[in-house]
């Protein structure tokens, strides 16, 4: 089981938001590069970066940033992006910066056409992230909730060839309230790509409940408010994983 910490950029900065609210933001640190290096040296063997600006401007807006997490953490391990990723130049430049995996959200429901570009020209790095709430999928900055279904989706999303699911309840992120498992095990159990788990990660016993069904096609969990705050040991965390993955 893969725990992936987040690092939110926000005006350059690290947050943590709570159920996606801009206006509800937490500051965890002032410099991006340092906190990307705190998690690798805690054992973390992916990162995963947001950003918050330019998923609402539809461009990227942190890219200052995202270019010194990636000096800082060299080749050690890949790094995934998402926010405001609408077009095949901006991907084509990330990847040339040196992130491994481009997260798309809101494109790939709005712009299927795009998302399949993508897929047919950078195989093997893009990734989809499906924002959802009871079931239905959220766009736009979790603002506005589709008709869509999740599983629906996702499927066709493994047709056009994508790496992986990224599955975040948005009804649970950043409250700390525990990962959505049966929905998060039923979205695995509809593919053959693997789902990375995201959105109230809380303690032990949620990591502990993801290795329990890591079997299904849960590939990893997003690590975020709760390693900010203490209430999850990062470090113990993904020891107490590999240990139950053995």
């Amino acid at each position: 089981m893969l725990l992936i910490p987040a690092i939110d950029l926000k005006d350059g900065h690290c947050v943590r938001l709570k159920q996606g609210d801009m206006n509800d933001s937490t500051t965890f640190g002032e410099d991006p590069a340092a906190m990307a290096l705190r998690w690798v040296e805690a054992g973390a063997r992916r990162l995963h970066l947001v950003d918050l600006n330019g998923a609402f401007a539809g461009k990227p807006v942190n890219e200052g940033a995202v270019k010194s997490i990636l000096r800082a953490v060299g080749d050690d391990i890949p790094v995934q992006l998402g926010g405001g990723i609408r077009d095949l130049d901006t991907i084509e430049r990330y990847l040339d910066d040196g992130i491994s995996y481009v997260i798309i959200g809101t494109a790939a429901v709005k712009s299927p056409g795009f998302l399949k570009d993508a897929c047919s020209a950078f195989g093997g790095h893009i990734i989809v992230g499906l924002d959802a709430k009871d079931g239905k999928v959220a766009t736009d900055g979790w603002s506005k909730l589709t008709g869509h279904e999740v599983v629906d989706l996702a499927r066709k999303f493994e047709d056009y060839g994508v790496e992986g699911i990224i599955y975040t309840d948005i009804g649970r992120d950043g409250m700390l309230t525990g990962i959505n498992i049966e929905a998060t095990v039923k979205l695995a159990q509809a593919l053959s790509i693997p789902v990375i788990a995201s959105g109230g990660l809380s303690n032990i016993a949620d990591i502990e409940a993801l290795c329990a069904v890591e079997p299904e096609g849960v590939e990893g969990v997003i690590c975020g408010r709760s390693i900010y705050t203490g209430a999850l040991d990062f470090k113990a965390a993904q020891a107490r994983a590999d240990e139950l993955g053995a």
